[in-house]
């Protein structure tokens, strides 16, 4: 962005941006007063000049109020005190707050606009960023979060310490953001910046922020943000009494916030607690989910029997695995199998469960998200300058449990494609597993459940993926995935072909759909290596046991959910197997909806304007394949060439599927979540130790 442009975007000063965030009357200010130090006359005069201009003593202001009700600290730089740089003061005044913070364990928003270094004071103001950095890293280390919400304009050592480590980062619409300063590279190379490049949007589409998000909407998100980050706990105690810092300038901000959100008497949003999946509550069909899903044991392929609510789920937990939290009955491995012997669900052949998965119909994850997920909070990219379509990463509360979403983006089949030829899907890259480890990296520094949602083709096969580094991803992932100290739960939802499906694997749980599959290469490229033809794919496929019902029987999968919209109006449906699929097939009977999770605080209402990956605001997944309500119902009675009638998919009633598959995930995590950390940490690696040998 070039400075004549960036000269156009509106710069609220400090004490605006703070009565726009925080509920009114909640503000109270941390800063001591600063006294003026310097011997140089020069120097002194541009302080008094920016006191007086401003009304404050230094160019950050630091404290604490509440959004939406939840007590949040704040630091906000004051770009008319001398450009907002930072000096010695300024970035003493900064880690105080940053301590206190932490100390308070609350979480940080941090909110700059700022030239970078105070040049008056030379290198020792420059080495403030190292103090800064230190403390903000201490306070996300203690697993708080850290949000950014950059200003215009934000550059040099600010952007290059402070700025940039935020879990979730934002930025107002236009602004400059940028490293070196367009007047400082003009002034060394004799030429203007390249426009568009420094600014926000453009930042944003390339993965470095996340949201493009202007002053009015600011205390909204960051209250949904936080509703997932701080885990749904409850709101820190109460807050010091409002009322006027010590601090000169730093002067009580209560009275009417402009732009702000919901009244301060109105708590965070409820919840779930960590034993408890209930969803939060006004959810239709969400209030009253009893019992959280089974602690299964490392190599157990089936949970618990006895779970209130999910009536006839048959199997036994492992006795090696860890306890099972509170409120959930495991039964003994010797238990038998609760209910009457019934024949249980359909089991589809291999050709089957792949021709379904490839339909272009079929739910992806953005519909998980839409259906079954509130305060939707959608990221971009890594972080660190890259944005891979292929992966998506959000914040949300999926059943009630907060947690980290990552999964394969699905796209719909190309015009001309049926679901007879492989898949295509939005191929995996490395940008996109190193967007996937950014949000494993944020659960296990907050402690927040990993949902895992594999529905891939494969992954990217070009020049580019290999000098990528996608092997080396890949392996990186696995790596994390195994040893992560936050609970992880998988959903095998489609197609889950090579190593871009691996990655996202090795969980504490996994539970698939009916129709789902994993394996090595998509059968076609299976059936070519081993016949020097695509033609035996199907063949091929059914040898190498990728069905879901095969990945139960080895240990792969812990839980199936059928794809029958009538199974939810019946109250049967899904359960655990016992590996041999001949369960009672009863299951959790839960067919109501659970909200609009991205219509109702979306990425849409987050950003401006985001990639392919990102959910919309009352869409789903696909695109050129017309509404749910324009597609032809398949009759019950639908059969294969052979005779044989198929077993029903998700394409048939998507939503009904997603708001059953959501509530299980939701008690899943919870459940997950309620699990002694080493003892489940420990399970995770003797589960995929044992996998392959005797069962």
């Amino acid at each position: 962005m070039t400075g004549t442009n960036s000269s156009r975007v509106s710069r609220a000063s400090a004490r605006e941006l703070i009565e726009a965030v925080v509920d009114p009357g909640s503000w109270y200010g941390w800063d001591e007063p600063v006294e003026i130090t310097t011997d140089d006359p020069d120097y002194r005069a541009d302080l008094e000049r920016a006191r007086e201009r401003t009304g404050l003593d230094e160019s950050v202001i630091t404290g604490e109020g509440r959004i939406e009700g939840r007590r949040v600290a704040l630091v906000a730089c004051e770009f008319r005190f001398l450009a907002g740089s930072i000096g010695v003061a300024a970035g003493e005044r900064l880690v105080r707050a940053v301590e206190r913070a932490t100390a308070e364990r609350l979480p940080l928003l941090a909110a700059p606009a700022s030239g970078g270094t105070r040049m008056q004071e030379g290198t020792v103001a420059f080495l403030q960023m190292v103090k800064v950095a230190a403390a903000i890293t201490d306070h996300k280390a203690a697993g708080l979060p850290y949000l950014v919400h950059l200003r215009h304009p934000t550059t040099g050592g600010v952007l290059a310490s402070w700025g940039s480590l935020g879990h979730v980062t934002a930025a107002e619409p236009g602004a400059l953001i940028g490293f070196m300063g367009p007047r400082v590279h003009e002034a060394l190379y004799g030429e203007e910046f390249p426009p568009g490049v420094q600014n926000a949007e453009n930042l944003m589409n390339h993965g470095l922020i996340d949201a493009v998000l202007p002053l009015s909407r600011l205390s909204g998100v960051a209250a949904r943000v936080l509703r997932v980050l701080c885990a749904g706990g409850p709101v820190s105690g109460p807050a010091a009494p409002a009322g006027p810092a010590g601090a000169s300038g730093a002067a009580d901000l209560a009275g009417p916030a402009a732009s702000a959100g919901p009244a301060a008497s109105a708590g965070p949003a409820a919840s779930a607690g960590p034993a408890t999946p209930a969803g939060p509550a006004g959810l239709s069909g969400a209030a009253g989910v009893s019992g959280p899903a089974a602690s299964a044991g490392p190599a157990a392929s089936a949970g618990p029997a006895g779970l209130s609510g999910a009536a006839g789920v048959s199997g036994a937990a492992d006795p090696a695995g860890p306890a099972a939290p509170a409120g959930v009955s495991a039964a003994p491995a010797s238990a038998p199998i609760p209910g009457p012997p019934a024949a249980g669900p359909r089991v589809p052949g291999a050709e089957e469960s792949i021709r379904a998965s490839r339909r272009a119909e079929r739910p992806g994850v953005r519909d998980l998200l839409r259906v079954a997920a509130e305060d939707v909070s959608p990221l971009s990219g890594t972080g660190a300058g890259e944005h891979d379509p292929g992966l998506l990463l959000a914040l949300a509360r999926v059943g009630g449990t907060p947690c980290v979403v990552l999964g394969h983006n699905r796209r719909s089949a190309r015009k001309d494609e049926t679901a007879d030829g492989p898949g295509e899907g939005q191929a995996l890259g490395p940008a996109g597993l190193r967007t996937a480890r950014r949000g494993m990296r944020i659960a296990a520094e907050l402690g927040l459940p990993l949902l895992t949602v594999i529905d891939t083709a494969g992954a990217a096969l070009s020049r580019e993926a290999e000098e990528g580094g996608l092997a080396g991803e890949i392996a990186r992932c696995l790596a994390d995935m195994v040893t992560l100290p936050a609970p992880t739960l998988c959903l095998l939802l489609g197609q889950g072909a090579g190593g871009a499906a691996l990655a996202l694997l090795p969980a504490d749980r996994v539970v698939a759909a009916r129709h789902a599959w994993l394996s090595p290469l998509p059968p076609e490229g299976a059936s070519a290596i081993l016949h020097r033809t695509t033609e035996r794919a199907y063949e091929v496929a059914a040898r190498q046991g990728v069905r879901s019902a095969d990945l139960l029987a080895q240990g792969i999968v812990d839980r199936i959910v059928e794809e029958d919209a009538a199974e939810d109006e019946n109250g049967t449906g899904d359960g655990d197997r016992d590996g041999t699929e001949d369960g009672n097939g009863t299951g959790d009977g839960i067919g109501d909806a659970i909200g609009d999770g991205i219509g109702t605080g979306s990425a849409s209402q987050t950003v401006v304007s985001q990639g392919e990956g990102t959910p919309q605001s009352g869409s789903g997944s696909r695109s050129g394949s017309g509404s749910r309500g324009e597609r032809a119902p398949r009759s019950e009675g639908a059969s294969r060439a052979g005779g044989a009638p198929l077993t029903p998919d998700a394409s048939h009633a998507p939503d009904a599927f997603l708001s059953r598959l959501g509530r299980l995930l939701g008690a899943e995590l919870a459940a997950l979540r309620a699990q002694d950390p080493d003892e489940r940490l420990a399970a995770r690696r003797v589960r995929h130790r044992r996998i392959g040998l005797p069962r």
